[in-house]
């Protein structure tokens, strides 16, 4: 299993049951040089909480059951179809 799967799995397994419960989730965006990039998901993309969940929760997690993860940050970057879709707002076509 390579690291992209590891760290996949830890979210489906582990992390994912409990942020659901809240209405949210979180997935992994990229893995490079180290560096595991989460983006949160649902109620945990604009929950207040946010912060404290992502150490806690995803970060400590992932760092403690994968070697190879160096470090977790959070993807706050919009994705290209909400960015369509803004821009097809402003030209008046939605």
């Amino acid at each position: 299993m390579d690291v992209n799967e590891k760290i996949i799995k830890i979210l489906d397994d582990d992390i994912n049951v409990k942020l659901v419960l809240h209405g949210g989730g979180a997935t992994l965006t990229s893995f490079e040089d180290g560096v595991a990039k989460i983006k949160f998901t649902g109620a945990c993309a604009s929950c207040m909480a946010q912060t404290d969940t992502f150490d806690d929760v995803v970060k400590g997690t992932i760092l403690r059951k994968v070697p190879e993860v160096t470090d977790v940050v959070v993807d706050d970057s919009v994705s290209d179809e909400l960015l369509d879709f803004a821009r097809q707002i402003l030209a008046g076509k939605r």
